[in-house]
């Protein structure tokens, strides 16, 4: 892999198109091409060498490009958008749309990240060692085609309607969530560790929420199926009792939540219909 790196010489506050910012724009290119790619700050145009010192080496192929970004960037929207192979490694807190619609690579932030992380993606990885804000994983707005593949993985805690309209993948939070994950799911997992604020699956048409924490109820429109003895989600198994529900039944769907029995024992009273 041959390394670039950018470091912020410019504070920059305005929203910025940042989407320039990404391995398959990188590779192929010489520095100075490079430092002059164009980024939209605001209603102007400024240059990319303007903001940071870029040094390093580029890659021929954007697979073999790592690009690390030293600065915060919160006010950058669109990095790594589309990307289809190499590494983003961003030193720093991070602004939206964070990797969307991105088909492979990693990208890895050492700190905080705004709202839409990993909208619509469809492969790769991306590892946030901070929070996430809201609808990580979800679809862009008006599409209604959310995150399809890949892995998204949140050490901290994230926002409302993670892996909205998910269709595939695996997003795995470490902390807690806020209300409506995976509203809208057809497809995949999201694995939640931390607590939910309430109103898991919303709407959900197919695939599978385990929440490791607690949520203060479940929606009516799902049904009690079992207790389990262990629960399952990206490739990990969790023991214990966990409680299986099935719905959403206002969308005819299929989605399952598998809900600790041990966390959430104001739920005990669901296995009085297994007697």
């Amino acid at each position: 892999m041959e390394e670039l790196t950018l470091r912020k010489k410019v504070e920059v506050s305005l929203p910025t198109d940042g989407q320039a910012i990404s391995p398959d724009n990188f590779a192929g290119r010489t520095l100075e091409e490079i430092e002059g790619l164009p980024l939209l700050v605001g209603n102007r145009e400024r240059k990319l060498g303007d903001i940071f010192d870029v040094s390093g080496t580029p890659a021929e192929r954007a697979a073999e490009q790592t690009i690390v970004i030293i600065g915060e960037t919160r006010s950058f929207r669109w990095i790594g958008k589309r990307m289809t192979g190499g590494l983003i490694r961003l030193e720093g807190d991070a602004g939206f749309n964070l990797g969307e619609e991105m088909t492979g690579g990693a990208i890895t932030v050492q700190g905080n990240v705004e709202d839409w992380l990993g909208c619509s993606m469809r492969g790769g990885v991306i590892e946030v060692h901070g929070d996430a804000g809201n609808q990580v994983g979800a679809s862009i707005r008006g599409r209604g085609k959310g995150m399809a593949g890949g892995t998204i993985v949140i050490h901290g805690e994230a926002g409302y309607e993670v892996g909205s309209w998910m269709e595939g993948g695996l997003i795995h939070i470490m902390g807690n969530v806020d209300q409506f994950a995976g509203v809208h799911m057809g497809g995949g997992e999201i694995l939640i560790e931390g607590n939910s604020e309430g109103r898991l699956g919303a709407n959900m048409r197919g695939g599978k929420i385990v929440l490791l924490g607690r949520t203060p109820l479940i929606l009516p429109s799902f049904t009690f199926e079992e207790i389990r003895e262990r629960a399952t989600a990206g490739g990990k198994a969790f023991k214990g009792r966990f409680y299986l529900f099935r719905g959403d039944l206002t969308e005819e769907g299929d989605g399952r939540l598998f809900i600790s029995a041990d966390a959430n024992p104001h739920l005990s009273f669901y296995e009085r219909y297994l007697e």
